[in-house]
């Protein structure tokens, strides 16, 4: 009884021999095969290929002979091995047939498939890693359809896997090979098998997925088979992102398992973008107020260099905040990268727009859906930001870390939906950083923080809001005889008040004292979670007063609140004491900020924005393009 009488992977496969056969009375042997067998003696735990310099070995249970071939066989039965004890030959086998099959994937990342490779039931990060990776195919090619191209045919957005089966046809006769999935990924993936012609195939059969969790392949005269791999969830807590599928060579009757080959493939995460790529789109609702507001945004995109978008009020439904509906990323494989719209299940008046109008072709959307009375304000994505690339007492995190804004942790209040927060945990790659934002009425980090670009050190900048910073600007300006310039000046629906009456303020400024150490807490974790120094940080000055409800909204229009295009920044204009004809405010943040190279624009935003306790940032939306380095050279 031998092993070898059973169709192996050639290559790499190995069979065992027994030596039942041997005659009786045989102490020691010697071996040899067909032409194509390759044989290999394990004696005393070494491995020795015949032939070798020992003439025979002894006969016995320690001694074992392995067999490969290095090619499939050409007909049935056609191989054999057989041994001697020096007063004749004998069989050690039967006759025997080689099989090769090989499943394959571009588990090296290069873009095309890698053949025959080792280790391919193992997915590992780095630059060093092995292992294939597949796109969700949630964007919409045909933008007649209704829904995702999910589970339907677009080549370009999927994978390919090669299976190649090599070998004797005859053998199939009382053998089977079947590609299959567990049932845990069945709705984590769709598989589709080219038909026809290998090289020019008429048409492509859905086999895997979506309640297909087998498929027999069939063998038609031709060597390699080509299936088409799509995504259809991305990461989340019930799914590590990891996908195995499996060939496996059965013999029909018993029906047994011969052999399997398996390949791993790693579904591609969702990645966010920071402030410091470059912009491509810049996204802007019009609402029956805001023309002004429109066409500011406009001239600095056309100094950007970047494309508009200007959402009508027929589809925005008067909801002017773009910022919280949506934020923007990509996905990534070495074949193809495209962009992703994370749409909030904040489902107001623009709950509609990043489906209807923002998917479509080579532009992907995924959602995360929430009841609605779970849902706050915190659930909105101007609570939502990204830094950039960071590394973090060694670590590195080349595609930034996720900010989200919540509660205070020994505080009762709101919380991001638990569902979005799983989402981007799972991710992995943008590893998230908690930050406590409930002290704001509205709740969102952009509220506080921003990054800005900057041609040295980190090669950036963290600005914060900061009351300190501001009191201390006014108290020079009293100082330097301007304590009546007036804030508000000739801002209608708010009264003008002048640098004196701020500071007297008691109630401003013990309210303001509380935020500012919200802010403080904050700016430690930043500073621990970033790795950040004080010179990696830049106070922004900002006062906030507070509402009826005890909590933060900003008194003047909110600096820190800007969009961020390259060098060019659109910040709000704080309409604050005129010194010297110009804004005293305005003139501290270009002295802060244009000795990095960046371009100041202030824009007015006060009635259409500022007034319902937003800015620029919350009214505006920027796609950016995708960072260079590949997420799959990253260690999470």
């Amino acid at each position: 009884r031998v092993a070898a009488s059973k169709p192996v992977r050639g290559v790499l496969g190995m069979v065992f021999c027994s030596f039942r056969s041997a005659p009786a009375g045989a102490t020691g042997f010697d071996v040899w095969g067909t032409p194509g067998v390759n044989l290999y003696i394990v004696h005393n735990a070494e491995v020795l290929k015949i032939p070798s310099c020992v003439p025979r070995w002894p006969l016995n249970a320690r001694v074992e002979v392995i067999v490969t071939m290095d090619a499939p066989s050409t007909e049935v039965n056609e191989d054999k091995v057989r041994g001697s004890d020096g007063r004749g030959s004998f069989p050690l086998s039967p006759v025997f047939s080689c099989l090769e099959i090989s499943l394959d994937a571009d588990i090296n990342r290069s873009g095309t498939v890698t053949r025959r490779a080792r280790n391919k039931k193992n997915w590992t990060w780095g630059p060093n890693g092995k292992g294939a990776i597949l796109l969700v195919n949630c964007d919409k090619d045909d933008r007649e359809a209704d829904n995702m191209d999910n589970k339907d045919l677009m080549l370009q957005d999927m994978s390919l896997m090669i299976l190649t089966t090599r070998g004797p046809d005859d053998i199939f006769d009382d053998h089977q090979l079947v590609l299959h999935v567990s049932a845990s990924d069945d709705n984590k993936v769709g598989v589709f098998h080219a038909q026809g012609k290998w090289l020019h195939p008429n048409k492509y059969k859905h086999v895997l997925g979506s309640g297909k969790l087998s498929y027999l392949v069939e063998r038609c005269g031709q060597a390699e088979d080509f299936f088409y791999v799509e995504g259809l969830a991305f990461p989340d807590t019930d799914f590590t992102g990891l996908v195995s599928f499996h060939a496996t060579l059965l013999e029909e009757l018993p029906e047994a398992p011969i052999f399997s080959d398996t390949v791993v493939f790693r579904v591609a995460p969702w990645i966010m973008t920071p402030n410091t790529l470059q912009p491509v789109t810049v996204y802007v609702c019009s609402v029956k107020d805001n023309a002004d507001f429109v066409t500011d945004v406009k001239k600095l995109t056309q100094k950007a260099g970047c494309k508009l978008v200007i959402c009508p009020e027929i589809e925005n439904k008067g909801d002017r905040w773009i910022q919280d509906e949506m934020e923007f990323g990509y996905v990534q494989a070495p074949h193809k990268s495209f962009p992703v719209v994370f749409d909030s299940p904040r489902d107001r008046g623009l709950k509609n727009f990043p489906f209807k109008k923002i998917l479509g072709p080579d532009f992907g959307y995924v959602t995360r859906e929430a009841a609605q009375e779970k849902l706050s304000s915190l659930d909105s994505f101007g609570n939502l930001e990204v830094s950039p690339p960071v590394t973090v007492r060694g670590k590195e995190y080349p595609l930034g870390r996720i900010l989200i804004g919540t509660y205070f942790p020994t505080a009762k209040g709101d919380q991001v939906v638990k569902d979005i927060q799983d989402f981007l945990y799972a991710q992995e790659v943008q590893s998230p950083i908690e930050l406590y934002s409930d002290w704001l009425f509205v709740g969102h980090v952009d509220e506080f923080l921003t990054f800005i670009p900057a041609g040295d050190r980190k090669g950036f900048r963290l600005l914060l809001a900061s009351p300190s910073a501001c009191f201390k600007l006014l108290k020079e300006k009293n100082q330097e005889g301007y304590g009546d310039a007036l804030m508000f000046d000739g801002q209608l629906g708010k009264k003008p008040i002048s640098i004196k009456k701020i500071l007297s303020d008691k109630s401003l400024k013990s309210c303001n004292e509380y935020f500012q150490k919200c802010i403080d807490w904050n700016r430690d974790v930043l500073k621990e979670e970033l790795d950040l120094t004080e010179e990696d940080i830049i106070d922004i000055p900002q006062l906030f007063e507070r509402s009826s409800s005890c909590k933060a909204h900003a008194y003047f229009p909110d600096l820190v609140n800007m969009i961020v295009l390259g060098k060019y920044l659109g910040i709000p204009k704080p309409f604050g004491p005129i010194i010297h004809e110009q804004c005293c405010l305005e003139a501290e943040v270009r002295r802060l900020l244009e000795p990095l190279g960046l371009s100041c624009t202030f824009i007015d935003d006060f009635k259409t924005y500022h007034a319902l306790y937003g800015e620029i940032h919350c009214g505006t939306n920027t796609r950016r393009k995708p960072f260079s380095f590949k997420w799959w050279n990253m260690t999470p």
